[in-house]
């Protein structure tokens, strides 16, 4: 005798069921794109690479700023730009270039560092600057690191359990430090769209210059830090409603083209852009171009022709406008 069919009433216990299985579906994956991704909504931030082989990579403003520190730290310390890529493919790989709270085990922020194998407390790991620094001093000890590859030296310093996880993210590590070390100019963009939930403005830009880069590499560029709070001194100027920082580049800097274009003012103008969500920083000009937040396409376009001549022999300084 066949099985009498479902009545009505479990007919909608069953749809109702199905649907609530689908929506939590949906829901798990997407907190697994927000994990993987770092933020919410789309990327924001993009960096192409300058040998125009087409490579692109896209992350998060929150990625973007993390980014801009561990390769500041770096070359805060005059470490090669290897240095920097190593530093951001272990970040990558570690967290996704997410100061995150959490991990295996007492593992915590940006690389992962436990307080229990001596990294350091759990407040100094959660500060970038400091995480990053203590990763650069574990690798300058290992010999030849810049000659190793990427997951012999990462692994090196990291006695991670899946040693070969690094080398997937070396293709982006590498577009990253090549332009947030200012080898490869006008090459990282971000939409800038603001955060209101930080703190902005002029002295948030001062005071984190300083933090990222520090003392010793601010004040041979001419941007001297005021004693007692850590931040250059230099005296912002109003501009269509905001406020201009202008970072002085000093001479002798290793140059990336004629015309004495200078790494340290593209680390310096890429810098500005990866921090310009976080800190409302609107426009940054350097070496005759431009870069704008909110524009649709976020690129960096040549100055205005009235002041294009002028402004291409400008090497000499980053021009920062932020909203106050």
């Amino acid at each position: 005798m066949p099985e009498p069919s479902p009545t009505p009433r479990r007919r909608g216990r069953l749809f109702r069921f199905g649907a609530a299985f689908v929506v939590l579906l949906a829901v798990a994956g997407y907190l697994v794109v927000q994990y993987v991704t770092g933020g919410a909504g789309a990327p924001g931030c993009e960096v192409v690479s300058g040998d125009d082989d087409g490579a692109t990579y896209e992350f998060t403003p929150e990625q973007a700023v993390n980014a801009a520190t561990i390769a500041a730290v770096g070359t805060g310390r005059d470490l090669p730009e290897r240095a920097v890529t190593i530093a951001l493919a272990t970040a990558l790989q570690e967290s996704a270039l997410r100061n995150i709270d959490h991990g295996d085990r007492d593992s915590l922020g940006l690389f992962q560092q436990r307080p229990s194998q001596g990294w350091g407390t759990e407040k100094e790991i959660m500060d970038p600057t400091y995480s990053a620094g203590i990763f650069y001093d574990h690798l300058v000890k290992v010999d030849g690191y810049t000659k190793l590859p990427l997951t012999v030296a990462a692994q090196r310093v990291q006695r991670s359990g899946y040693p070969e996880a690094y080398a997937k993210h070396e293709p982006d590590a590498t577009l990253l430090a090549a332009a947030l070390t200012g080898r490869s100019a006008a090459t990282l963009t971000c939409e800038g769209r603001p955060d209101t939930t930080r703190a902005a403005g002029a002295e948030s830009v001062r005071a984190a210059l300083a933090r990222d880069f520090g003392r010793d590499v601010l004040e041979p560029a001419g941007a001297v830090v005021v004693d007692g709070d850590s931040t250059p001194s230099a005296s912002p100027s109003t501009e269509n409603g905001g406020r201009t920082l202008t970072l002085p580049v000093a001479e002798g800097d290793e140059e990336t083209g004629g015309s004495g274009v200078t790494r340290r003012g593209w680390q310096l103008a890429h810098w500005a852009v990866a921090n310009a969500s976080a800190l409302r920083i609107e426009r940054v000009a350097y070496a005759g171009r431009e870069w704008t937040a909110g524009n649709t396409d976020s690129q960096w376009r040549p100055i205005g022709t009235a002041g294009a001549a002028g402004a291409e022999r400008n090497t000499g300084s980053v021009r920062i406008v932020t909203a106050q």
